[in-house]
């Protein structure tokens, strides 16, 4: 018998595991947020994968509320619902209507990680490796049962962007390699442990700045999990606002308090509370990006240095 599978999700990291799905022979029917504005135009643009599903010939659902799409959900009669960063809680009832069950596709190994940024938490925090959580889904947040999981190694050098490419990969290397384990019955769900539970909070606006006080290695941290979008803010003493896009941590002691600024060819060297931070690549605001040695050249910027930390004025 088909099983027949509502996928739920919305961007680039959810289409792996909606290829899977489709892979494994699945009747599916995809939910995904309704098209938003994109850009400067701000003109309307499907998400992923909307994208992805109607290029396999697959019905897309674009509710605003998904209570608007029960009556469909429930002629559709789902065996299993799959969700993957679909962005929306699902109700009590949606998740009790599968004859399998309700399951997502989460980007760490639970419960480390619980939440909207576990990608982006993983990397700032220094963890030597997170993975994908496949589990069963409740109402709390992430707390449900886990299915099974497979391990990812977060290199020195991986970015938001890197890692979250290899775990959307993995996601669908785990759907199908577990889903019909699942619908078989051949699956048991393990309970969370009340030990370890961390929570990946979504990232605000002052989680952008760059705190020079703080080592080359937090800052390092700290770029890598906002690269590419939204990226890592830092300011100068004359105003200038930038993201820093690329760097490294140099191993030797800083030349100077915080902030202060060396340019090295065609990279800037600052000094931070503990370490040196080695600016690479940098984006002006307005402007495009750049060495950060071109734009050191173009500032003529002797005496200019870092804003110290975060909280200066700006």
């Amino acid at each position: 018998m088909t099983v027949r599978a509502l996928f739920c999700g919305t961007p680039d990291f959810a289409v792996p595991s909606l290829d899977a799905l489709c892979r494994l022979g699945y009747e599916v029917v995809v939910i995904t947020q309704p098209d938003r504005p994109r850009g400067r135009s701000r003109t309307l643009a499907p998400p992923p994968v909307k994208v992805r599903a109607l290029e396999l010939g697959l019905p897309v659902w674009q509710p605003e509320r998904l209570r608007d799409a029960m009556e469909d959900i429930r002629r559709f009669a789902p065996d299993l619902i799959v969700t993957a960063a679909y962005g929306k809680i699902l109700s009590e009832a949606l998740l009790r209507l599968p004859r399998v069950g309700s399951v997502n596709v989460h980007a760490s190994l639970l419960p480390r990680w619980r939440g909207a940024a576990p990608i982006q938490r993983a990397i700032w925090a220094g963890d030597a490796e997170t993975g994908i959580t496949l589990m069963e889904m409740v109402r709390d947040l992430d707390a449900g049962p886990i299915l099974a999981q497979e391990r990812a190694v977060i290199e020195p050098t991986d970015t938001a962007g890197s890692l979250h490419d290899k775990l959307a990969w993995l996601g669908g290397e785990v759907c199908e390699r577990y889903l019909p384990l699942y619908v078989a019955g051949e699956l048991v769900p393990v309970p969370q442990p009340a030990e370890g539970v961390t929570y990946a909070e979504k990232l605000a606006r002052e989680d952008e700045w760059i705190d020079w006080t703080r080592s080359a290695a937090e800052i390092d941290r700290q770029v890598r999990a906002l690269a590419p979008v939204p990226g890592a803010s830092a300011a100068l003493s004359t105003g200038d606002e930038m993201k820093v896009l690329a760097g490294r941590p140099m191993d030797m002691g800083p030349f100077g308090d915080p902030g202060e600024v060396k340019p090295r060819g065609d990279a800037l060297w600052v000094s931070c509370g503990a370490g040196i931070y080695e600016i690479l690549e940098l984006k002006p605001s307005g402007r495009r990006a750049m060495s950060a040695g071109a734009f050191w050249r173009g500032l003529r910027g002797e005496g200019v240095r870092m804003r110290g930390n975060a909280s200066d004025d700006r």
